[in-house]
């Protein structure tokens, strides 16, 4: 049902209730009988207040996110930069997809009808990024924020929020290359529930602190460091946990323990997973659940090597180390 359609409803039964509470109370009858049905009513009045208080709240974090103006510039592109960038696009490819693979198209169904309409939009071309300067979009990547001001919804800008400058404008030169696919997907509307769930803080939405100053990234290399900067872009602990000890969100699929499992495995061993989606013991992964086709496509053996680095790094028991 349409937000603001849900809005009036919720209004108008609260005011039916607020007023058969007054009248309630002022009724002529056995004052026990009264005052139950006075304070029945007078608590649904109150109920569908508080609704549209949250809903209202959830509304101005959706809409007026504190926002930095999007970087004013434009990035010239070097075949270097597409290579990256061509990379990089396959963490995107799951959600802004119809095949779960390039070129990036846009989502084929709603992630979540409940929560309201929420496509992964189209980012070739042919899309709405054709309109976007190239600021606009790297603010959408790294803050979460869409070039109309409002906050986007599941986009995994905490993951990409500390993605460097190279890296995210070799996104963007690469965004901008791909075969433009003239498919649009419906625009963001957040359903009643959508907006009190964002306004209490239950639904992920996207705005991130504005990024004041050059990001870089550890140089490149099979270090901790680098590994965990390429872990966090490739948001691994969406699923595995912020610990990477174990996922329990609601919204993603549920990832082992890494620092458990990887305790077990050699480097080679953990490369050749990622590359052929079996592991060492003989099982397939799910691309459904783990997608290792992504980051198969998206990383070198150098990279990965780096991402088992660092979780080999992090303590198996007590507090995971940052």
């Amino acid at each position: 049902m349409n937000l603001t359609i849900s809005i009036v409803i919720v209004i108008t039964l609260s005011s039916l209730f607020g007023w058969l509470a007054v009248r309630a109370g002022q009724a002529k009858s056995r004052p026990a009988v009264r005052w139950v049905g006075a304070g029945l009513a007078g608590l649904l009045a109150v109920l569908g207040v508080f609704v549209i208080g949250l809903a209202l709240t959830g509304l101005f974090r959706f809409y007026l996110p504190a926002a930095a103006p999007a970087p004013e510039l434009l990035i010239e592109g070097s075949p270097a930069q597409i290579a990256r960038g061509e990379r990089l696009a396959y963490l995107c490819a799951s959600c802004h997809s119809t095949a779960s693979n390039l070129p990036l198209d846009g989502s084929a169904e709603n992630f979540s009808p409940a929560i309201g309409t929420i496509y992964a939009p189209n980012l070739t071309p042919g899309g709405p990024l054709q309109h976007w300067s190239d600021g606009e979009i790297m603010r959408a990547i790294r803050e979460g924020v869409h070039q109309s001001g409002r906050a986007l919804v599941l986009m995994p800008s905490d993951q990409f929020h500390s993605m460097s400058d190279s890296d995210v404008q070799a996104l963007v030169v690469y965004l901008r290359t791909q075969p433009a696919v003239g498919r649009q997907t419906p625009a963001t509307e957040l359903t009643l529930l959508g907006a009190i769930l964002v306004g209490v803080g239950m639904f992920p939405y996207s705005p991130q602190p504005p990024i004041a100053g050059p990001v870089e990234a550890p140089p490149a290399g099979e270090t901790a460091a680098h590994g965990q900067y390429l872990l966090t872009m490739a948001g691994c602990r969406e699923c595995h946990g912020a610990d990477l000890r174990g996922g329990r969100s609601q919204f993603v699929p549920i990832g082992p323990n890494l620092l458990a499992i990887l305790a077990q495995w050699s480097a080679e061993e953990f490369v050749t997973t990622i590359r052929t989606g079996v592991d060492p013991y003989g099982h397939a992964l799910d691309p459904e659940t783990m997608p290792w086709p992504a980051y198969a496509a998206a990383f070198e053996d150098e990279e990965l090597a780096a991402i088992y680095t660092y979780i080999r790094t992090l303590p198996l028991t007590g507090e995971a180390t940052e």
